[in-house]
């Protein structure tokens, strides 16, 4: 994918000139900063360019980290950068697994930072601590001094509307997966080519041809070991399967970011997914699956450790996720099909939206100097940005091929002291775990999504996948509307996850149904749907 420059410097020059003049006239301030934009501020500030400030400042920041043994205040990522932009993080940091504990410790006590980086705030909190005043209103400031990120909410509008509260503020700023990355989105399971091809078979195309695959593998013994020790398919959770299937009975066609909810095409309003006839007819084939041995047993407690042990084993004949090759050391597996389903659905609808967690970068009220700050984090929405921020440095952790692309070196993709990539990398990067915030592209992103055969498998499915201007980011809430929902959407998806169970295991007869719709009218989704479909209004009539 080429390089894509997003803004001219005379851009940044006028927007940085307006910046000055409203901030010398007293509008347009900052919700939260206690003396706005003060002349004094501005005028350490660079108005385009490197570095962000003349004289240096400080700031304090409280981040997750994958590793405990990574120190942040000797990081090269931050010493460079702290070298460019003359700003320095004084930075806290803690382990992903204790971050929202230690992040809400300190918001309650009142012992916050300036920053929070890389803390994955919920919606929720946005809008408690947003409408509170404790997390600035990032509006202004992305208008007058964050070019790069505001080029793309202009590219691609389901990042404004999806980062907007319904008051029109925004209050964090997300992690972005470029559109223009297809195989972050696109892509069906992998099946083992070399048995279907011992066993004569065609890929499946609908619903039926992959029972009758899954069963020839059961029984044919591909693998030719004279065992019945294959697996047919093998997956993290029956919810990963339950996903790629939906689009073969028309459901979730606005994408996976709101599972529960899609529009009907009966009404052309929300409809309650887990509680339609549709998927009554999804789950009875999944149980169909599991009764006759079709997909590992243990699939309702799989753990990571589980299916790694047999995967690497090279037990499955299908398999969820990215390519078995990156993670599982197993050759020769192959995107499958999109499936047509009874009503002649062929569609795969299992697909995200490029809009990630958006509280990864938040200013609290503490901030003494917001505009440096969100220059500071814009950069990472630049090329630039995202290739130092996930590539690093030329010479110390990547080099150019002759071809003009990136390559790790091989003390970070074969280090020489056997850490694995992510141990290696955070030696000097802070990306791996997934925590961060910037957006992640397919020239500096080196995961398993980038591999050619997960590029494949992307554009193989891409003409009957969901297009992603179709797609639904997570929908938003008023605060009003998130009380009321927290109090009712937790006991709903608990109840609906654990009867998806029941239902798909054979431990519940389907004879059942019509209970379990009914405990759904008790638990009130009727005013669950009432407030996703006020919150799908307000996104649909938003710009």
């Amino acid at each position: 994918m080429r390089a894509k420059k997003w803004f001219a410097m005379t851009m940044s020059m006028v927007l940085s000139l307006s910046l000055f003049v409203t901030a010398c006239s007293g509008g347009g301030g900052n919700e939260g900063t206690d003396s706005g934009k003060s002349e004094e501020r501005l005028a350490n500030l660079n108005q385009a360019g490197m570095p962000i400030a003349k004289e240096k400042i400080t700031m304090t920041g409280f981040a997750a980290k994958l590793y405990a043994s990574a120190d942040w205040s000797k990081l090269m990522l931050w010493e460079e950068y702290e070298k460019i932009t003359n700003v320095h993080i004084d930075w806290e940091t803690v382990q992903i697994d204790s971050l929202k504990e230690k992040r809400n410790i300190k918001l309650a006590g009142g012992d916050y930072p300036e920053i929070f980086f890389a803390s994955a705030f919920a919606k929720s909190d946005l809008i408690k601590y947003g409408s509170q005043g404790t997390f600035l209103k990032l509006n202004d400031l992305i208008d007058q001094n964050a070019p790069n990120f505001k080029a793309m909410m202009e590219k691609y509008p389901i990042v404004k509307k999806g980062i907007t509260m319904p008051d029109g503020s925004i209050y964090g700023l997300p992690t972005v997966f470029d559109p223009e990355f297809i195989s972050l989105f696109y892509g069906t399971p992998w099946m083992k080519q070399e048995w279907l091809d011992k066993l004569n078979l065609k890929p499946p195309a609908n619903l039926d041809e992959l029972y009758n695959v899954l069963k020839a593998i059961k029984e044919g013994d591909p693998n030719g070991n004279g065992k019945n020790d294959e697996i047919p398919w093998g997956s993290k959770g029956v919810w990963i399967m339950i996903n790629y299937l939906k689009g073969s009975f028309g459901l979730n066609k606005n994408g996976v970011a709101n599972p529960n909810v899609d529009l009907d095409p009966d009404t052309g309003k929300l409809r309650f997914v887990p509680a339609t006839k549709q998927y009554k007819e999804l789950l009875e084939y999944v149980a169909k699956l599991y009764r006759d041995g079709m997909f590992d047993k243990e699939t309702f407690t799989m753990k990571d450790t589980d299916i790694s042990s047999k995967a690497t084993a090279g037990v499955y004949g299908f398999l969820d996720g990215v390519d078995p090759k990156a993670i599982y050391n197993q050759e020769g597996y192959v995107g499958m099909p999109i499936l047509e389903g009874p009503y002649g659905d062929k569609m795969a609808t299992n697909i995200g939206s490029p809009l990630g967690n958006i509280g990864m970068f938040v200013l609290t009220d503490k901030a003494k100097n917001p505009e440096a700050a969100i220059r500071w984090m814009d950069h990472f929405y630049s090329d630039e940005g995202a290739k130092m921020f996930f590539m690093g440095f030329e010479g110390v952790t990547y080099k150019m091929t002759d071809k003009g692309e990136y390559e790790y070196l091989d003390s970070i993709a074969k280090n020489p002291d056997g850490l694995n990539l992510d141990q290696a990398v955070s030696q000097y990067l802070v990306w791996p775990g997934g925590y961060y915030p910037g957006i992640v592209k397919q020239q500096f992103f080196k995961g398993a999504e980038g591999l050619p055969s997960s590029v494949k498998n992307a554009e193989d499915a891409a003409p009957n996948s969901i297009k992603l201007d179709d797609i639904w980011p997570a929908f938003n809430f008023t605060p009003e509307e998130q009380d009321e929902l927290t109090t009712i959407q937790t006991d709903i998806h608990t109840f609906v996850d654990e009867m998806r169970d029941k239902f798909a295991s054979g431990a519940l007869g389907f004879d059942q149904w019509d209970s379990y719709v009914q405990q759904l009218d008790k638990m009130n989704v009727k005013r669950y749907l009432e407030i996703y479909q006020a919150a799908y209004d307000r996104y649909t009539s938003s710009k």
